[in-house]
């Protein structure tokens, strides 16, 4: 479990000049600690908070690097993005950090895989001017067999988030061997159409590029998945338009 000590906490790294999670220029923080099980991650170093991929860092430390960066962030549009892993399983941490960026002016995103206590963390959720949140797969049993999780408490924090009036991006992750077929997308972009009918919704292709953690933490490399094909990536988002949902992307 996390440090009960908000005043530190486990980073696996803090990226400058990202232009993929959110608008503009930012400084991605990655926040160690997950409790979901995906095999295909790509940042396996995420699952646990202590490993040779992680950093204990104070909030002092954290911060300092983010002001250096301000103008660049500030003149672009940007800002801090909190990543994993997942931030909310370090939430005193997370917390800790956005509230001096938060009052510094430095605008905050977040991007989550929804397993947290929507009541431990509204505070927190409430600093963002964007939150990401990624939803797997649409069976309740699948989604528990593939990432560890149950899904009802996703589906809660999407309709918590889309209630709070929060400017929120649903992601997928379109993965072959695990949901990229008509069928499950079908399913997914009903529930989505339900439940968060003004919902920004991207689909994030799987990608090896994390192979190379997997070997450096001596884990196997996942199997059994591959990149879904341009051409149904395409008939996804045809998809969802039709279903009033609106495809963006960050790639």
């Amino acid at each position: 479990m996390p440090s009960s000590d908000p005043s530190s906490g486990w980073v696996m790294n803090i990226q400058n000049f990202s232009v993929n999670d959110g608008d503009g220029i930012r400084t991605t923080i990655f926040l160690a600690g997950c409790a979901m099980r995906c095999p295909w991650c790509a940042n396996p170093e995420g699952g646990s908070l202590r490993n040779p991929m992680t950093k204990l860092m104070s909030v002092d430390e954290v911060v300092s690097q983010v002001l250096r960066q301000l103008p660049f962030l500030r003149v672009s549009g940007g800002g801090v993005t909190f990543s994993g892993g997942e931030p909310t399983f370090q939430t005193g941490f997370l917390r800790a950090l956005a509230g001096p960026l938060y009052d510094a002016g430095v605008g905050l995103a977040i991007e989550t895989c929804g397993t947290f206590s929507y009541l431990d963390v509204a505070d927190v959720l409430a600093k963002m001017d964007q939150i990401f949140m990624d939803f797997k797969h649409p069976d309740p049993a699948a989604h528990l067999r593939w990432t560890g999780r149950p899904l009802d408490l996703v589906l809660e924090n999407l309709r918590h988030v889309r209630e709070s009036g929060a400017d929120y991006v649903v992601r997928i992750p379109v993965i072959a061997g695990v949901n990229a077929d008509s069928e499950t997308i079908t399913r997914m972009l009903d529930i989505l159409a339900d439940a968060c009918p003004s919902a920004k919704l991207e689909f994030l292709p799987y990608h090896k590029l994390g192979f190379a953690k997997y070997e450096a933490l001596g884990k196997p490399t996942p199997a059994g998945f591959e990149t879904p094909a341009d051409a149904d990536l395409a008939e996804y988002q045809k998809m969802a338009v039709q279903r009033g949902l609106e495809p963006i992307s960050y790639r």
